[in-house]
């Protein structure tokens, strides 16, 4: 029995956004307009000449095509379903201040959560990856958890800088940016990073230390209109 393929449907996947994961990918069909979001370090490739790259921590949208060869990516097709709004009353949305705590994130803003889900696990070496060096630097498995975000038009999801991951995000729905801050207000805005429909922030925000810790600036998410996206975080699991 063939191993290729392997498909998992994501405990976020309903009647507004189809999610699933895939591992170990050869020539799998895709149908109609589907986000594929690379979740390895190594590139994927759609089944086109010239074949060029999905590169890691990106996403395309390809069109009734062939996925020629990736380790894994999530396949998010967009079901269509209106309003958008309502795919917080899905199973296992909540507001953020249900999760992280009414002293840790505002009631007032309108953010919310889908469900968790750990994909799998990826090996590479983060000072690589994320362009720096350290003689003790080496190959690292890394836990991969997925999950959508939601936010109504003009909502700033809350200037932040910490995260004990690697954070990435692809857009799935609308229209929306991530920000860079030179400090918590919003006035001391310095980067903004447009994101519309199968675009993936490629670059992670974050620096790395000796020691492994991740270092991130001022930065948040801004919903310019109804947006759904997907966080991609890498968690050290060794």
């Amino acid at each position: 029995m063939s191993s290729h393929n392997r498909i998992t449907t994501l405990p976020f996947s309903g009647r507004h956004v189809e999610a699933r994961v895939v591992t170990d990918v050869h020539d799998l069909p895709l149908t109609g307009r589907v986000i594929v979001v690379n979740l390895d370090t190594a590139p994927a490739y759609l089944d086109r000449l010239p074949r060029t790259p999905i590169p890691a921590f990106s996403s395309t949208i390809a069109v009734d095509s062939t996925l020629a060869h990736a380790g894994a990516v999530a396949l998010l097709r967009v079901l269509g379903e209106q309003p958008i709004a309502r795919i917080t009353d899905e199973p296992g949305w909540q507001h953020f201040t249900d999760i992280a705590g009414p002293d840790a994130f505002p009631r007032t803003t309108p953010l919310y959560r889908s469900a968790q889900a750990d994909v799998g696990t990826v090996r590479f070496d983060p000072h690589v990856t994320l362009g720096s060096t350290h003689p003790d630097s080496r190959p690292r498995d890394f836990t991969v958890r997925l999950m959508l975000w939601y936010a109504p038009p003009d909502t700033g999801c809350g200037i932040h800088n910490r995260h004990a991951f690697i954070e990435t995000h692809a857009q799935i729905i609308g229209n929306g940016r991530m920000q860079k801050f030179a400090d918590r207000e919003p006035t001391s805005l310095y980067e903004d990073v447009l994101m519309s429909p199968g675009y993936a922030t490629p670059v992670p925000f974050c620096g790395i230390g000796p020691d492994t810790t991740f270092t991130y600036p001022w930065h948040q998410y801004h919903a310019d209109t109804d947006c759904v996206w997907l966080a991609v975080e890498y968690h050290l699991a060794d």
